[in-house]
């Protein structure tokens, strides 16, 4: 096959896509990262942005827009809650486990006194073999660590407390 026939080929497939963001939803996964040879897609969904779609080719990275997710679930109406605690929460992006180091022979990615910004990563959460590394999103100093090494995490579930 020539370059040009190659270059001319849509560089994904829109039923794949769509197939894709279903099971995103009903696995209620919020980033998924495949490869193949020189393509990659990264699709996201969740937060306060749509579900993106790179496609990176080796000379240039396209971004399309993906089909939209479901809306969030809206939280229900509840009497006044306890004083919570000073801070902002670094919650869980995603469902999976909670790493709170690299790797098991490395150190924490951090620890109760140590100075974040919103590029730091806090953990990484594994979902269905893959490790997404979890950005800090925050400045300040972490409070407190919510959860513990291996401890299986939910969606939106506090992971940190940090004092801005």
């Amino acid at each position: 096959m020539s370059s040009k026939d190659s270059a001319s080929r849509d560089p994904f497939d829109l039923e794949k896509l769509r197939q894709l963001v279903e099971m995103m939803e009903k696995h209620g996964l919020t980033e998924v990262s495949l490869r193949h040879g020189e393509e990659q897609w990264r699709l996201r969904r969740g937060g306060r942005a749509e579900p993106v779609l790179t496609a990176v080719p080796q000379a240039a990275a396209p971004v399309v827009a993906a089909p939209a997710a479901a809306p969030a679930p809206v939280a229900p109406a509840s009497a006044p809650a306890a004083v919570e605690p000073a801070g902002v929460e670094i919650k869980s992006p995603t469902v999976g486990t909670f790493y709170a180091s690299p790797s098991p022979d490395e150190p924490a990615f951090l620890q109760v006194g140590t100075k974040v910004s919103p590029d730091t990563i806090v953990c990484l959460i594994e979902a269905m073999k893959v490790f997404n590394q979890i950005p800090a999103e925050v400045s300040g100093t972490v409070t407190a660590i919510l959860v513990k090494n291996g401890d299986a995490v939910e969606y939106g579930q506090p992971l940190f407390r940090v004092k801005p």
